[in-house]
């Protein structure tokens, strides 16, 4: 297939995410996870699409915060111990699966200790705003098989905005706590974001010049018309394999936004003891925990939906091979978490903004140039 007809297919594909397949056989649409629930329920109008709404919310925070379970206190020790060559958690029930029963057990019966001359109540509100801003972005996200809470035209905005409120409960933690290692985190933490949010926004406007929508859907089902065919084999149109540099930049961008190696400056563990969260225990340190690793599968999400197709694969249903995206998503930080040293600040912030953003601009540049000369 040539590029042209690449290019013309992008930009005219029609349709909703879940009535095409990768081979663009149309089905009937799917209505979004609240409506699907609402009419389960024999219910219409305002009522039910606050109660869809509120079940499907309830729904799909609830599997994330069940994957973060998984993913926290598991999963992170057995991937780091592989890499590492040692032994993680085995002692605790099958493969060591019932450390995360203990985790939650040894870390929420812990006395939540305030430190003097913490700034109240926002020492209070941080943990809470950075989990909330991560399941808010999910609200958005299309899971595959008809499985999306809410498609608005301008999902992709609503994603990337919910997703930035963390910073604001990073700052609030970090100048609250009173104490100048949790202040210099939420200094690097602003840094970061100012650095590196932008690129990766920038690199995501690629993917709208060849979608040529911001609807979340959408941009998955311009990715299910073929893009070749070699030896018999379809390959899909995940713009992946479209734009393979805006791909790689959009990962590096990432993991600096969700704050793993070598972009952890943040925490920076052997520099400023936990950064931001240092001076947290208890129940609010396992909901920071738990809002970075929302942010990490978050991060996953939009790179699946962006430039993986979505929950587009052969065999396994929509949302199988989405999740399972995530996961790899997970993996691939946590692999950087082990073999990438981390910067320093200076060559934080050069490589964000002398790097990143040119490479990032570069790129939407190029992006729109190609697009609007062959189409």
């Amino acid at each position: 297939m040539k590029a042209s007809s690449i290019l013309l297919q992008s930009g005219n594909v029609t349709g909703n995410a879940t009535n095409a397949t990768a081979g663009g056989v149309a089905r009937p649409p799917s209505a979004p996870l609240a409506d699907s629930i609402a009419g389960m329920l024999g219910l219409d109008g305002v009522i039910g699409a606050v109660v869809g709404g509120l079940i499907g919310a309830f729904i799909i925070a609830n599997v994330m915060m069940a994957t973060t379970a998984v993913a926290g206190p598991w999963a992170k020790r057995k991937i780091t111990a592989a890499f590492t060559d040692r032994i993680a958690v085995n002692r605790i029930g099958p493969f060591g699966l019932l450390v995360i029963v203990a985790d939650a057990v040894r870390l929420l019966s812990k006395e939540l200790i305030v430190p003097d001359g913490v700034d109240r109540p926002a020492w209070d509100i941080a943990p809470i705003v950075i989990p909330f801003s991560a399941l808010l972005g999910f609200a958005v996200i299309p899971f595959g098989s008809g499985l999306q809470l809410a498609d608005p035209e301008t999902g992709l905005v609503f994603a990337f905005a919910a997703a930035s409120i963390a910073s604001l409960g990073v700052v609030m933690a970090g100048y609250a706590s009173n104490n100048k290692y949790s202040l210099l985190g939420g200094l690097r933490a602003i840094a970061s974001n100012l650095a590196y949010e932008i690129p990766l926004v920038v690199t995501a406007a690629s993917v709208v010049i060849f979608a040529g929508t911001l609807q979340m859907s959408e941009i998955v089902a311009v990715q299910q018309q073929p893009l070749a065919t070699v030896a018999g084999v379809t390959i899909p149109q995940w713009f992946a394999f479209v734009n393979p540099f805006a791909f790689a930049l959009f990962l590096l961008a990432n993991l600096a936004e969700i704050g793993r190696n070598p972009f952890d400056i943040p925490e920076a563990p052997t520099e400023i003891v936990a950064g931001f969260q240092t001076e947290y225990s208890s129940v609010y340190f396992v909901l920071i925990y738990l809002g970075e690793f929302i942010h990490i599968f978050l991060g996953g999400a939009l790179a699946a939906a962006l430039f993986l197709g979505g929950g587009s694969g052969p065999v396994l249903p929509g949302f199988v091979w989405f999740y399972i995206k995530m996961w790899a998503f997970f993996l691939f930080t946590q692999w950087a978490r082990s073999a990438v040293p981390r910067l320093r600040v200076d060559q934080f912030l050069d490589a964000g903004w002398k790097g990143m953003l040119v490479l990032s601009f570069a790129n939407l540049v190029l992006t729109a140039v190609l697009v609007g000369v062959i189409v």
